[in-house]
């Protein structure tokens, strides 16, 4: 009904128009993106036929964007870190590459939080951006530019990754969709920083996007051969599936308690599924889970089989130049002198902390070992977890750095290595995004995002933030 030109240009047109409130796209290229699209109308007049077209380029012509930790040919990819600030990526990340295949037209690059390790989106190369619901509210991290620029309808699709939560917490403070798969499914190659040693095992890419149909379908491409290993064309009866609901994490020290409108919103879909499916959801209390801040960060720290230690953020953060003192970096960012985050900084001297107790983090990484095997037991061939996002709804712009361990809701899924569908579910008594996390054994990602696209339809799915 509509040409590919038309699509492009009013996604262009609207990021032009909301782009300078959310800052969400910091880079783009339209002049291309506008160029490929009549390369797509061309073929389209011309071509073999749709059948034959939707087969072979099954994202054909739609505009996606891309969080700017991945490599996008002739774009920057800094990862927000100031000494990265001239370089331009002369390559495509193998996931940005088969969804290029698949005929999807980028649009540009989105912002993310230094080095893609903190939950708001906002460092000293792009700036800060704001959530399209309410300006003055976080998008979360790190893959917050994705998250903010699909909610304002400037992409339809679009790539995040995730190490503690960073696909998924976006996805919650953004109210769209976004799916953590099952760990070594979706290569993670052509990003910045990209894991290394054990974080392999956590460091997931996958698919963001408004509408819950699309979550599979892009799964599909990112995901290649790998697609195999998941159980995608299998049919799911929903009535079979066996839910489980857990309200709170047990009462962490470290993090804040659920806000009573995401309680209130996940005791809805309960109900909705006990009263239409005529299921029982099992309510469950899994001890462990009270300590997931902890395990999560003794597990990142933790040696690899080989013996190989962790990488350090402070390395990172001097990105092959000469490493960052975290102390000397805090004395710095005091007067306003420093080029890095306090996020950034925070979690540098976090690091040395981790070092000074090893006999502790080893009991973690145990605990964590034995939390896997009781989640894949709990859960088995057809089970689906319940669980809140975050603690809070979206909050204010600087306010992570009091609570900052509350991304350990998300972060748990990553050491675990189990697929999670954030699944967006109205909007709260303030007007900001209501969500939940629904959480499957390994390989088992064909059920949440089916339940995914039954809570869509039940509840409404992505709600347009309006006039910004």
């Amino acid at each position: 009904q509509v040409t590919c030109i038309e699509v492009v240009e009013a996604y262009v047109e609207r990021t032009k128009e909301v782009n300078p409130l959310i800052n969400a796209v910091v880079k783009d290229r339209f002049e291309e993106a506008l160029q490929e699209a009549r390369q797509v109308d061309k073929l389209l007049s011309e071509g073999p036929g749709d059948d034959y077209l939707e087969e072979k380029f099954p994202l054909l012509g739609v505009p996606i964007t891309v969080k700017e930790a991945f490599s996008l040919h002739g774009m920057p990819n800094t990862s927000g870190l100031v000494n990265r600030r001239n370089v331009i990526a002369t390559s495509d990340a193998t996931v940005v590459s088969r969804l290029k295949q698949a005929g999807a037209i980028p649009l540009g690059v989105t912002n993310c939080s230094e080095l893609c390790m903190w939950y708001e989106s906002s460092n000293r190369v792009y700036g800060r951006t704001n959530n399209p619901y309410d300006l003055q509210r976080i998008v979360g991290g790190s893959s917050g530019g994705e998250g903010s620029v699909l909610a304002a309808a400037c992409s339809v699709i679009g790539v995040g990754s995730d190490i503690g939560g960073s696909i998924r917490m976006p996805a919650f403070f953004n109210g769209v969709f976004g799916h953590k798969p099952t760990t070594g499914v979706v290569p993670n190659d052509g990003q910045f920083p990209n894991a290394r040693g054990v974080r392999t095992s956590f460091l997931c890419t996958g698919p963001m996007c408004r509408y819950a149909e699309d979550l599979e379908l892009m799964l599909r491409v990112m995901a290649g051969p790998g697609v195999s290993r998941l159980k995608l064309n299998e049919k799911v009866s929903l009535e079979k599936i066996k839910f489980h609901c857990m309200d709170h994490d047990g009462g962490s020290i470290f993090v804040s308690p659920v806000d009573k409108e995401i309680l209130q919103a996940q005791k809805k879909v309960v109900e909705h599924l006990e009263s239409k499916l005529r299921v029982q959801v099992q309510r469950v209390a899994i001890h462990k889970m009270k300590y997931s801040f902890q395990i999560w960060s003794a597990m990142m720290s933790s040696k690899d089989s080989d013996g190989q230690e962790a990488q350090l953020f402070t390395d990172l953060l001097g990105d092959h130049g000469k490493p960052v003192w975290p102390l000397w970096e805090l004395m710095k960012w005091l007067v306003g002198m420093s080029s890095h985050t306090l996020p950034a900084i925070a979690l540098g001297l976090t690091e040395k902390l981790m070092k000074l107790n090893p006999g502790g983090n080893a009991k973690l990484v145990s605990m964590g070992k034995s939390l896997q095997e009781e989640m894949e037991a709990l859960l088995g061939p057809d089970g689906v977890l319940l669980y809140p996002s975050h603690p809070t709804i979206a909050p204010r712009h600087h306010s992570p750095i009091c609570m900052p361990f509350n991304f350990a809701y998300t972060a748990i899924f990553n050491v675990l290595g189990l697929p999670v569908t954030q699944c967006p579910l109205g909007l709260s008594s303030e007007g900001l995004p209501l969500g939940i996390q629904l959480v499957a054994a390994s390989y088992n990602d064909h059920l949440t995002l089916a339940v995914a696209r039954y809570l869509e339809k039940a509840f409404g799915g992505w709600v347009s933030p309006g006039k910004v």
